[in-house]
């Protein structure tokens, strides 16, 4: 079986000048788990051009989608912001990555710390039914430069409270935490900031970050992911992986894009 399939792209939506999501077909013999990322493109010349994007949808859901920045000299994305549905897509059939429940040992609370592009995994994991099942409180914080670029979150998360069957599970526990840097709104600040301060915790009414019971985990840029695993670490969380589950974990096949 070959390694790469094509899809067809169903929908595409430009959430501002700078990022846009898009939907596609999805064969049925592709597997993945909530919170990984295969590698997807277009075909150029002769050969295929690919890079990694996470699923922003979840293991059970029909249609693949995808979340991603526009940058305009980008080999790659410079092409697939001019997707249009009935575009072919290419997806690669080997899921992977470490954003994953299993890799995570016990909590109570998870908190998914994401900037710009990089909380296209968590809105596969906030889809997942499993993700209510193991933890009291799910905290999606999601940090931006304006306010604009957190439609793409806003309206995943209100289709999942709103959504017959996850909304129940989620209620009470879904808490969404966006903020910005560039502009005035209700949060504002850096993540690794609101985080070290304790502004998340107390605005959401939660106990102040203790490793017994709260879990973690990173996406997005290279900066963010330093900063907050110095500040959760000074804490005693300790990274995780597959093979040793610990109390955080991060995604460092990429940055944002």
């Amino acid at each position: 079986m070959s390694t790469i399939a094509a899809e067809t792209v169903l929908e595409v939506r430009h959430w501002t000048e700078r990022l846009f999501s898009f939907t596609a077909t999805r064969d049925p013999s592709f597997r993945f788990r909530s919170g990984q990322f295969t590698m997807i493109g277009l075909q150029v010349g002769e050969k295929p051009l690919l890079r990694a994007y996470s699923m922003a949808c979840a293991p059970h859901e029909d249609q693949l989608e995808f979340f991603s920045i526009k940058v305009p000299d980008g080999p790659l994305t410079s092409r697939l912001q001019a997707l249009k549905p009935g575009d072919p897509i290419l997806v690669g059939r080997r899921p992977t990555g470490t954003l994953l429940l299993d890799n995570l040992i016990p909590g109570r609370h998870l908190y998914m710390l994401a900037t710009g592009t990089g909380l296209a995994p968590f809105v596969s994991l906030i889809k997942d039914p499993e993700t209510y099942e193991r933890f009291e409180a799910v905290v999606l914080v999601h940090g931006c430069r304006t306010v604009a670029e957190l439609a793409y979150g806003e309206a995943v998360v209100a289709a999942v409270r709103g959504h017959d069957v996850l909304g129940e599970m989620c209620a009470g526990k879904l808490l969404h935490y966006p903020t910005v840097t560039r502009e005035p709104f209700r949060n504002q600040g850096r993540v690794s900031d609101l985080l070290a301060s304790g502004t998340i915790a107390a605005d959401l009414g939660l106990p102040a970050l203790n490793k017994e019971t709260d879990r973690a985990m990173l996406c997005g840029s290279a900066q963010m992911i330093a900063d907050l695993g110095v500040i959760l670490e000074a804490r005693g969380f300790v990274e995780g992986a597959g093979a040793r589950p610990a109390t955080y974990v991060v995604e460092k096949a990429f940055a944002e894009r």
